[in-house]
């Protein structure tokens, strides 16, 4: 594995110039006290492990970079360390952990600072997606590949959307405003992808509040287009998720599918 101030490029595969973030600074304070969510345990393995496995196992990923809390990029290099992860080792996957800043934002861009030169595509993936397919992950390199800026998976919304007044207090009745047409709408998930000068310039000009890397990308006027995405790629936030997740790992380790 890779000093923490800078991978290894010895022996990387000179074909593949994907470079995977994972930022993995935040508390995720809605799992409930603990640790850190990105540190909790799915199925006996942190949630992490299992993110930096899920890019990994893509071929085309050639580096991962999980960015770790400010104070924690020792421990995390440790943890990083003590997994088996595909692809580790000469002509394989390089790994690099770097410290994070105090919003995902800051992180995000601390990552892609932490890039060697020679990677053009850039993958942004959610730490709390810890089991998003291999699948998924190469759709979104290959329409980078094809020329698309941005690219983010997406599902249709199985469920009606209102748009509401929000309530000046937790619990409070809200009053409904419209019901936008379902049709066009879709649940985005991650890894989402870029062209990395797109995304560089992303951070460098847009400083507002973001939930995500591609809204960056839409507010210099460039386009974002849609892959396919995976029921199985959900997100990690509260109780019940985890316990979805740990049901989705063990119906794969029934069915030797990691």
């Amino acid at each position: 594995m890779s000093d923490v101030s800078r991978p290894s490029t010895t022996g990387a595969r000179p074909a593949a110039r994907t470079a995977a973030v994972i930022p993995a600074a935040g508390r995720g304070v809605r799992l409930g006290p603990g640790a850190p969510k990105a540190l909790r345990a799915l199925g006996g393995v942190p949630m992490l492990i299992h993110a930096v496995r899920a890019m990994a196992a893509s071929r085309a990923v050639s580096l991962v970079v999980v960015v770790a809390p400010p104070d924690g990029a020792a421990e995390v290099k440790s943890l990083l360390d003590a997994h088996a992860l595909p692809g580790a080792g000469a002509g394989g996957t390089d790994f690099l952990v770097v410290p994070g800043g105090e919003s995902r934002q800051e992180s995000v861009r601390l990552g892609l600072e932490a890039l060697p030169p020679d990677h053009d595509i850039v993958l942004v993936h959610d730490a709390a997606r810890p089991l998003v397919p291999v699948d998924t992950v190469d759709a979104v390199i290959e329409a980078v590949r094809e020329g698309a800026p941005a690219v983010v998976p997406a599902l249709p919304l199985a469920d009606t959307v209102k748009e509401v007044e929000p309530a000046t207090a937790e619990g409070e009745p809200e009053r409904v405003l419209a019901t936008p047409d379902r049709a066009r709408l879709r649940a985005v998930q991650t890894p989402q992808g870029f062209d990395r000068a797109t995304l560089v310039r992303a951070h460098e000009t847009v400083t507002g509040n973001v939930t995500d890397d591609a809204s960056m990308v839409e507010q210099l006027g460039v386009p974002v287009v849609t892959v396919p995405g995976h029921p199985e790629a959900f997100k990690v936030t509260r109780p019940l998720d985890l316990v979805l997740a740990e049901a989705v790992l063990a119906r794969r380790r029934l069915n030797d599918v990691f």
